[in-house]
């Protein structure tokens, strides 16, 4: 078929259209009101994305990565112990256990999903370990079940790093409910992204959220001027929670989207060499990438480039190959860093259309050798024709 215009790898921009009204009105609520550091766009974000994950507390934070160290140091991890981390996920999961003290164990993932697995939690286990964070990576959540049954057992913490995961399930129950903690990030690219930085830990422990809160702000507790611990800042602002409230609103809509292009390309793409990342069926995915595995990655990502279409990778180096964490690496994990030499990201967003899927699949089908040519789809899987 004829190569189009190109595709972005994601773009804000048509989402943020869409909202434009509430956007707008969003933003004059809180500076007409100079509610900029807490306030009650802050409180009142916080109140629904707990809602929304199905757990009693939320507390908003500057990023992703400071959720995942407020929660670990406020779970009482640190120096001597050992945290469980998937060797494929982004490096801010395994930075956050060594930034409070503590050791990543890295652990391979499930060949099909490139998800960690109860079987190597268990494997994993020493007299040290502390914590496991499972990471529910490309917006699939694993089996948590499993997962938190091996924990419970060795009576270890179990941190949910959802950066990428607002709004999946497993078996109908949302990411973030699992754990003793949950972390999102809401970088602007993520399925539910503010207009900068800014994160959450979400968590069904009262205790544990008034922890975070305290040492994320400083280590107030009964006033302004009372510091019960040497904290550090990392706190939602006012103007991204509102943001996030608006967008909040439409999240489900947007990632059932998402799943409908990503059945575009797996029927675009089936038959061919182009393996597509398995979805568990007991999951409910939200596709924040699309992660296929390709034999000669470099001609497929040179045919996506001639074209003008984005293509992303997550991620080429296993963190247990970063030399930031070398004296953690422990042996080699085979899926891991086989899957590191032939995993791409393919264009994702919401508004994505059936025209801009099939001129992605055509060209990494030709990247392939494989024969091409896609036939042309009916209907747009996202919110633009």
């Amino acid at each position: 078929m004829t190569a189009g215009p190109g595709v972005p790898f994601i773009d804000l921009r048509a989402t943020d259209r869409l909202l434009g009204g509430e956007l707008q009105a969003a933003w004059q609520e809180v500076t007409g009101a100079s509610a900029f550091i807490g306030g009650p766009h802050v409180e009142a974000f916080e109140t629904d994305f707990a809602a929304y994950c199905g757990t009693g507390h939320c507390v908003g934070v500057g990023n992703g990565t400071d959720a995942l160290e407020l929660a670990l140091a406020c779970l009482g991890i640190g120096p001597g112990d050992e945290v469980i981390v998937p060797a494929n996920t982004f490096v801010a999961t395994a930075s956050a256990v060594v930034s409070v003290g503590a050791s990543p164990v890295f652990v391979d993932v499930d060949p099909s999903t490139m998800l960690v697995t109860a079987d190597a939690v268990r494997a994993a286990l020493t007299g040290a370990t502390a914590a496991v964070i499972v990471v529910h990576l490309y917006g699939q959540v694993p089996d948590m079940d499993a997962i938190a049954g091996v924990a419970a057992t060795a009576g270890i913490a179990v941190v949910e790093d959802a950066a990428q995961a607002h709004g999946a399930a497993w078996e109908g129950r949302r990411a973030g409910s699992f754990g003793h903690a949950a972390t999102f990030s809401f970088y602007p690219a993520k399925n539910l992204g503010a207009f900068g930085d800014g994160g959450a830990v979400v968590t069904g422990d009262g205790g544990l959220a008034a922890a975070i809160r305290s040492r994320a702000n400083h280590g107030r507790s009964r006033s302004r001027h009372h510091h019960r611990i040497a904290g550090r800042n990392s706190r939602l602002d006012g103007l991204q929670a509102a943001v996030l409230r608006v967008k909040l609103r439409h999240l489900d809509e947007w990632n059932a989207a998402r799943r409908r292009a990503h059945e575009l390309y797996a029927s675009l793409l089936s038959g061919s060499p182009v393996r597509l990342v398995s979805t568990d069926p007991r999951a409910t995915p939200v596709h924040h990438l699309e992660v296929v595995e390709v034999d000669d990655r470099r001609r497929v990502v040179d045919e996506l480039t001639e074209r003008d279409i984005g293509w992303g990778l997550h991620y080429p180096v296993p963190c247990h190959r970063q030399p930031a964490f070398a004296r953690h690496a422990g042996g080699p994990l085979a899926v891991a860093e086989m899957a590191a030499d032939r995993i791409l990201s393919l264009p994702m967003f919401p508004t994505i259309t059936a025209e801009q899927i099939e001129q992605v699949c055509d060209a990494v089908l030709a990247g392939t050798g494989a024969p091409h040519g896609v036939p042309a789809a009916a209907a747009a899987p996202g919110g633009a024709a």
